[in-house]
């Protein structure tokens, strides 16, 4: 049987070890997990009973194969869940489906719900125009929005930057307002540094205009299907009962029942070529006293490590290469979980919730004099993420950095002390009195960057691409900011490669590349 090695148990290196053993019994594959943990940037961190997840992973995608797998996972719900059941919220669900309360093997279905804290004062996210949005900027500055976004429409930007792509999108002064302090927070470099290929695959589609668009038909008393069906996605994803880590631990179990091996604290130190060909992949066990390394014979190779940790760990590299896969940036962040007893804000919509905490997933801090840079509240992704939802609210508080900086290095305590002082501020928390329990997650190269000799990437790909039996996947494997449904298109498209014997890499280098990708492109079923 050839040997197949995956480097990396996240979305993309676990659908890959899935689908070569549901499709084909021919190939040994084994999976290399550097950390203890199954899910990668999508795992679900566990402390003292609240679940964290990391980073937030709403499950929504175009591509029906994607959703049929994540059904074939986990079923969707066919009764309430706890929070829906309490409060008697209307929720569609699944005829036969689990039921939440006493199963655990279920995907819930949600209502997505986020703002923007700017100014110290909140607006809806995607950003729309009405009394809240007008109330909150003021006449005179709504004014000069329009007029800002008007003058963006009849003189465009030649898009050398991200900046340019979004004052082309957005004009000049919904840009500085909404995207500029937010974006320099995420990457450390000001817009102007960064290439416009982010904003091309993060904002597809999305302009004021669109905006626009959707206000005014939510508005109208009649509706077309095809309009209802998108508006209603906007507004829901769906979610595992205990948050992103449980489809792939779940996933990891049955490629394993198929005849897979999953090894953990295993990290790649070095890949061995022979004529053109990956030959062995070298490890590192960093879970053992002593570094035990081994040598491992690899027929195909599947990877989702970071590029860059890639190309450095091959041999006969040459220095063109070598030197862009050195400088190839990457965003680190950390994650603070908060356990409060409750929260200053109060709902304000017509949605119900628990202890009538504000219904927002996810708050994007763009004010330039607060650090913190996006807040979740777990309650409302899944009351299950939270050991006692009736009595306390779980939130995750996101600050990105950069391996090795002044705010990676500090303590777990410094952060929590951080992040409460910034919530008080903020007054979403009244004091330090509330805080019941807290959790401190770093993550290594979370994001990858799209500035420095990214602009030279093509070159390495194509380095890459001389390696016939060498895949790269996901968004680590493949240096792209890529959505959880697209990592495992990289994946789906690996798989045929390798079954049909296929030499290109177009189409799994291509996928989120070109094509329009839009969250309310595919209906829920």
């Amino acid at each position: 049987m050839k040997k197949v090695i995956i480097v990396g148990a996240g979305p993309a290196g676990i659908t890959a070890g899935y689908e070569l053993l549901k499709q084909t019994k021919e190939y040994d594959v084994t999976i290399l997990e550097e950390s203890d943990q199954i899910g990668g940037l999508s795992r679900t961190v566990v402390h003292n009973g609240n679940r964290m997840d990391i980073g937030g992973h709403r499950f929504f995608s175009k591509d029906e194969r994607v959703l049929q797998w994540w059904r074939e996972i986990l079923p969707l719900q066919g009764r309430e869940a706890l929070d829906d059941k309490l409060l008697k919220r209307q929720v569609s669900l699944s005829p036969g489906g689990p039921d939440p309360e006493t199963e655990d093997a279920v995907m819930l279905l949600r209502k997505r719900s986020s703002r923007i804290y700017c100014q110290k004062k909140f607006f809806d996210y995607p950003v729309k125009l009405n009394w809240n949005t007008i109330r909150n900027m003021g006449l005179c500055a709504t004014f000069e929005a329009c007029g800002s976004y008007l003058a963006a429409v009849l003189h465009k930007r030649e898009e050398c930057s991200l900046e340019d792509f979004y004052v082309n999108r957005f004009g000049q002064k919904l840009y500085q307002m909404f995207f500029e302090e937010y974006t320099r927070k995420v990457w450390g470099r000001h817009p102007q540094d960064i290439s416009p290929d982010w904003g091309s695959q993060r904002v597809k589609g999305l302009s004021v205009a669109t905006v626009l668009r959707d206000i005014f038909w939510k508005s109208m008393p009649s509706r077309k299907k095809g309009r209802e069906v998108e508006t209603s996605l906007i507004e829901e994803f769906w979610y595992p009962k205990y948050g992103p880590g449980q489809l792939w631990e779940t996933a990891a179990k049955r490629f394993q029942e198929m005849g897979g091996k999953i090894l953990m604290n295993q990290k790649v130190i070095g890949i061995k070529t022979e004529d053109g060909r990956i030959v062995s992949v070298q490890t590192e066990n960093i879970g053992m006293q002593g570094m035990e390394r081994k040598e491992m014979v690899a027929d195909i190779l599947i990877s989702s490590m970071p590029l860059k940790d890639l190309v450095l760990g091959m041999d006969q590299v040459p220095d063109d290469v070598r030197t862009i896969a050195e400088g190839l940036p990457y965003r680190d962040f950390v994650t603070i979980g908060i356990l409060v007893d409750r929260l200053v804000l109060k709902n304000e919509t017509a949605y119900r919730t628990l202890s009538d905490t504000v219904p927002d997933c996810w708050i994007y801090v763009q004010d330039a004099g607060i650090q913190m840079g996006r807040i979740q509240i777990f309650n409302n992704w899944s009351p299950y993420l939270t050991k006692d939802p009736q009595k306390t609210v779980w939130i995750g508080l996101e600050y990105f950095c950069t391996e090795g900086d002044v705010y990676w290095r500090q303590t777990e305590q410094e952060w929590i002390n951080l992040a409460v002082k910034e919530l008080i501020d903020m007054e979403i928390l009244s004091s330090t009195k509330n805080v019941l329990d807290f959790h401190c997650e770093k993550v290594k190269r979370a994001y990858p960057a799209y500035f420095d000799t990214y602009s030279q990437i093509g070159i390495l790909r194509t380095w890459l691409d001389r390696f016939p039996n060498l895949y790269c996947i996901g968004r680590n494997g493949q240096h792209r900011y890529n959505n959880m449904d697209h990592s495992m298109e990289t994946a789906f498209a690996a798989v045929e490669n390798i079954l049909r014997n296929r030499f290109s890499k177009e189409k799994i280098w291509n996928v989120n590349a070109s094509a329009e990708y839009y969250e309310s492109k595919k209906e829920v079923q």
